[in-house]
């Protein structure tokens, strides 16, 4: 499978997670059946910033996040304040976690489970 194959499926799995929950990087990529694809599916949502505006508005982004619950988003132009405030619209909760200076989602209560 192509990059570019590989990168619309992911953004197939990401556009039907439901407004509410949260799906992991690891997740997508187990979904996808490359159970350790993790990063690449991290590369592939780096490259939707690519995609022509009106697409991008298609795919909520920020509904993924790390295994551990963690936002990490690491782009200048969706920080991750703008990832906080867009989960927070969908009535999902985030945490700031001192010791890790970094935002964290409650996996046992919004990851998606399709």
């Amino acid at each position: 499978m192509t990059q570019v194959n590989f990168n619309k499926k992911v953004y197939d799995v990401v556009r039907v997670i439901p407004k509410g929950n949260v799906a992991t990087y690891g997740q997508i990529a187990a979904l996808l059946g490359s159970p350790r694809a993790a990063r690449v599916v991290g590369w592939a949502m780096h490259a939707m910033d690519s995609l022509p505006s009106d697409l991008f508005k298609l795919y909520p982004w920020w509904r993924v996040i790390n295994s551990k619950g963690f936002i990490s988003t690491t782009c200048e132009e969706h920080t991750y304040e703008l990832q906080k405030k867009l989960l927070e619209k969908d009535k999902i909760k985030v945490n700031w976690v001192e010791d890790k200076k970094m935002y964290c989602v409650d996996l046992d209560k919004y990851l998606w489970l399709p």
